[in-house]
């Protein structure tokens, strides 16, 4: 190959111009044994692809830092999925015993209890209420 078109390849490649099939031909050119005394200085740059191509790595991908926190993570999650089963089984209705009488007499009693305290709240309710109507007749006497 003519060592001018390589010149010019070289000059492309420092300005961003070339193209892939350029950059493959530097590559081929710079593999070879017999590059010019002022072309050695390239001889590294593109011999780099194919030193790079061989090399492999026996070493695990993933720092023992990395692996330790994935299990971390997992464990926390199993400890947060069993929190909440737990919760939710330790929280589902049970059957209780709901109130139920074995006599109509004795229903009728703890009935009429439960009508009373409704009855004595609702009562203690209605007195507040008569403050109300006092607050009523005052501001209408104020902004006739």
């Amino acid at each position: 190959m003519e060592i001018n078109k390589i010149e010019e390849l070289i000059e492309k490649y420092l300005e961003g111009n070339t193209s892939l099939q350029d950059e493959n031909i530097l590559k081929t050119y710079f593999t070879a044994q017999n590059i010019p005394i002022h072309l050695n200085q390239y001889k590294d740059v593109f011999g780099y692809y194919n030193e790079a191509k061989k090399e492999t790595s026996k070493e695990n991908i993933l720092p023992k830092k990395q692996k330790s926190k994935r299990w971390i993570g997992i464990a926390a999650s199993i400890v947060l999925v069993t929190m909440i089963a737990t919760y939710l089984y330790q929280n589902t209705p049970k059957e209780e015993d709901l109130g139920t009488f074995d006599t109509p007499e004795e229903a009728f009693v703890e009935t009429h209890k439960a009508l009373q305290l409704v009855a004595n709240n609702i009562n203690s309710g209605m007195e507040n209420v008569s403050y109300l109507e006092e607050y009523e007749k005052t501001k209408k006497v104020i902004f006739k």
